[in-house]
This record gives C-alpha cells, sequence and structure tokens, in this order.
C-alpha cells in the first residue's frame, strides 16, 4: 500500500461518526419533542382542519417512535436493566393512550411534550 492510500486510510477512519446509540436516541426523540412543540404552537395559532392536521401528524411520528422504542426494549439482546424497561413501556403505554385523546380532543399535547423532555434529561444524564 502506497503512502497515498494509507494517508485517505487513516483520514477516512478518523473521519467516521462518534456518536454513541444514547447520541442517536437523544437525537431521535429531540427532534420528535420539536415536531410536537411546534405542531402544538401551529394548532394553537391556526384553528380548524389545518392546524389539527399538523398536530396530528407529529402525533403519528412521536407515537411511532415509542412503538419502535417498545419492539427495541422487548428484544432479548436489549441490555437495559428490567425495571428501566419496564417504566420506558408504561411511558409507551402512556404515550399510545393520551396520544388517542388528544386525537379525539380529550386532553392536550403538553403531557407528551414532558415525557419525551424527561427522557431526553435522562438520555443526557447517562441514566440507565
Amino acid at each position: 500500500m502506497n503512502a497515498l492510500l494509507k494517508a485517505k486510510s487513516a483520514y477516512t477512519a478518523a473521519n467516521a461518526s462518534t456518536k454513541t446509540t444514547t447520541d442517536y436516541e437523544y437525537d431521535i426523540v429531540a427532534r420528535a419533542t420539536q415536531n410536537l412543540l411546534a405542531a402544538h404552537k401551529t394548532a394553537s395559532t391556526k384553528k380548524g382542519a389545518e392546524g389539527f392536521a399538523v398536530l396530528a401528524e407529529a402525533l403519528h411520528k412521536n407515537r411511532k417512535m415509542w412503538t419502535i422504542f417498545e419492539v427495541d426494549l422487548a428484544a432479548k439482546e436489549n441490555q437495559l436493566p428490567q425495571d428501566v424497561k419496564d417504566n420506558l413501556f408504561y411511558l409507551a403505554e402512556f404515550t399510545r393512550q393520551h396520544t388517542s385523546k388528544v386525537l379525539s380532543r380529550k386532553a392536550n399535547v403538553r403531557a407528551l411534550i414532558e415525557v419525551n423532555m424527561a427522557v431526553l434529561r435522562g438520555l443526557r444524564s447517562g441514566a440507565t
């Protein structure tokens, strides 16, 4: 291997992502939370079908994220402690039920935002 190829190879390796799984999880939850916040603001300012459609889309994406988390939590390869898994399963179920209430206009989206924010705090503090 010549020097140019070695240099290119070394540079490519140094360019590799240093993000951890937790970093990716944080980014995903943060994006879903930002979408919920923006949709809530839009729904508050644009009354009617247009505002509600934006909110419904953000709720759908948030619920989908939590469903994906549930699948991961249920995998036997998941190494989180059982009590953490149990708590996250509870939050996923709460999210599913509360989302239905928001969609039927019986509840506010704020509780879902607070759940996501609590998860973000846990991820940032390194809690497992």
